[in-house]
């Protein structure tokens, strides 16, 4: 992957003539709208931007390294809100037999009781964050299938994770379990909760419309405040606009007074249900203060899926109006090589330009990078995804100078630089998991 820069960056250095958002710096000290891009110059000093300022204001630095970008894009380094960082990778051992949901829950199934011991799951999940981190990802949070037994192996591994690379992405884990495991054994919320604040994570679940919903999702949200856990949840999954968990969820969250933050990710059958019906879910998500993650390639893939048949509909979720009503908004990977989306390499930018196809977040392109930036980081509970005087030199550097450019060009060249050094972006090899692929399930 070729750098931009014409020599790479070893520390301090000055940046001249870059063009960044105004959603993603303080544009009004510099004088650009928050949903248009304006002309900077960037000083990075001991890993940290050290000072930003109107281009050709006269910042300088006689002593540094100087690089005139000539209007090239900068931008943060990204933030991924929904993965499945446990499930990565398993596609050549275990494949989807018909592409559906359906066939990809079973294929993930039978491939977890084979093989997901500690070692299968901390490789490919070392291998998923060198894509991510060479792409130039630093935050992500991963849902982590927590059903017994897999609880006892995959959370001590995310943590071991977690820890190896503190110094270069940081990483969140949120449990999942389908909701309707409560039905029949409603004491295991406490338990998983307690294993996911010991950890310092997520409580997450999937909801389905499971008979008394209700009363399920009650105990889910009381246990999160009972130990100061945030919420992740699944939702509604389908084009079955029948399905009507967001909406539950909402009066949930609303019904015990939870302060804590809630994220939703997929809400696709928001989208088949009636205007009305729409509109009343979507004003209990912001007045609940809910924030909601689509998954455009993952969705698309799934989504409507019949052989032999074209599908009907894209998958996603109502983003747009419901960023209208102020309601917390992102894009993000999901899976990736797997099952559920065959596809995909963690790469937020991909994620971000195929958002902007599907579902149109264009004319204007306006502030929609903070879908992968600033908005996610926020449900994370974490102040990141801006370019921010003080705050660390993790940077995009590109040499595309506009939307227009980055978006027509998804694999053009992009330099990432953590604490102002750039960081090599050679991407893995699929052939160190070939040793992974031999077991029960590997395709001939």
């Amino acid at each position: 992957m070729q750098g931009v820069l014409a020599q790479a960056a070893h520390g301090d250095l000055l940046l001249l003539n870059g063009t960044v958002p105004g959603c993603l710096v303080d544009g009004a000290a510099l004088g650009i709208a928050a949903d248009a891009l304006g002309r900077v110059d960037l000083l990075v000093r001991d890993g940290r931007i050290a000072a930003l300022a109107s281009a050709g204001s006269g910042l300088s630095a006689m002593d540094l390294p100087v690089h005139d970008l000539d209007g090239g894009m900068i931008l943060p380094t990204l933030v991924d809100v929904h993965t499945h960082l446990d499930k990565g990778h398993i596609l050549p051992r275990r494949p989807n037999p018909d592409g559906t949901f359906g066939g990809a829950l079973g294929a993930v199934g039978a491939d977890r009781i084979a093989s997901w011991t500690a070692g299968d799951v901390r490789a490919r999940m070392d291998f998923a964050l060198r894509c991510a981190y060479a792409h130039g990802t630093s935050h992500i949070r991963t849902h982590i299938d927590s059903l017994p037994p897999q609880d006892e192996i995959s959370w001590p591994v995310f943590e071991e994770i977690r820890a190896d690379w503190a110094d270069r992405i940081v990483l969140q884990g949120s449990c999942l379990f389908g909701v309707d495991r409560l039905v029949e054994d409603p004491g295991f919320v406490d338990s998983i909760a307690d294993r996911v604040a010991a950890a310092g994570g997520v409580l997450g679940a999937v909801t389905y419309m499971v008979p008394g919903l209700d009363g399920l999702l009650d105990l889910i949200v009381r246990a999160a405040m009972e130990r100061g856990l945030d919420l992740d949840f699944h939702v509604d999954e389908t084009k079955d606009p029948e399905a009507r968990s967001f909406e539950a969820i909402a009066r949930a969250v609303l019904r015990n007074g939870f302060s804590g933050k809630v994220t939703c990710g997929h809400c696709c059958s928001l989208a088949r249900q009636g205007a009305d019906e729409a509109d009343r879910t979507m004003d209990l998500v912001a007045q609940a203060g809910i924030g909601v993650v689509s998954l455009p390639m993952c969705n698309m893939y799934l989504q409507d899926r019949e052989a032999g048949r074209t599908p009907r509909w894209r998958g996603v979720t109502l983003l747009h109006e419901l960023k209208a009503r102020g309601v917390p908004v992102a894009v993000a990977s999901d899976n990736t090589r797997d099952p559920f989306y065959a596809y995909g390499d963690l790469d937020v930018l991909e994620v971000y330009i195929q958002a902007t196809r599907i579902l149109q977040l264009d004319h204007p392109v306006g502030d929609w990078i903070t879908s992968v930036t600033t908005q996610p980081a926020s449900m994370m509970g974490l102040n990141a995804g801006r370019l921010t005087v003080g705050g660390p030199a993790d940077l995009l550097l590109f040499s595309l100078r506009n939307w227009g450019e980055l978006l027509a060009r998804p694999r053009a060249a992009r330099t990432v630089l953590r604490k102002g050094h750039s960081i090599s972006q050679t991407l893995p090899d699929y052939r160190e998991l070939d040793p992974l692929m031999t077991g029960s399930g590997a395709a001939a």
